[in-house]
């Protein structure tokens, strides 16, 4: 069982933030899921993926293609379907406790400048850490990320 980090977005954006923590990631190994709830929020990302700089190209695929399980970052609303062991949950995407116990890393980005956002946030953190998940809290307030709790 890993950890949950969850990430109080109030100076990088979403899509910065994704491609640092994908990009540390891969270093690691793992294969990573990012679930949002928008199809064409993910598409978005997916472009933003794909043009970012050449040097450091995240190899991804959106969910629904002929090879999802083959993805070393696989886009999608839905369950983990690429063998994953980190998920990366944006815009509200729900995180079962169960399937976070069994990933070395879960990550859950929300935008602070969003009160509806930070309460969804604050409900994950009570359902994940009443489930026995260690969780860290991570904010950018001072410019800079840093590990506030856990």
């Amino acid at each position: 069982m890993g950890v949950v980090m969850f990430y109080h977005l109030t100076a990088s954006s979403t899509e910065d933030t994704v491609r640092s923590l994908l990009t540390r990631s891969m270093q690691a190994g793992w294969r990573v899921m990012l679930r949002g709830t928008d199809a064409k929020r993910l598409q978005r990302l997916d472009g933003i993926l794909w043009d970012g700089p050449e040097d450091s190209f995240l190899p991804h695929g959106l969910e629904g293609g002929p090879h999802d399980a083959d993805q070393p970052v696989l886009l999608g609303l839905g369950g983990i379907a690429n063998a994953a062991q980190a998920l990366m949950a944006v815009d509200g995407a729900e995180v079962d406790p169960e399937e976070a116990k069994g990933l070395e890393r879960v990550f859950i980005l929300f935008d602070g400048r969003d009160e509806a956002a930070v309460s969804a946030a604050r409900v994950q953190w009570k359902a994940l850490t009443g489930a026995g998940l260690a969780a860290q809290y991570w904010s950018e307030e001072s410019g800079r990320w840093e590990k506030k709790a856990g």
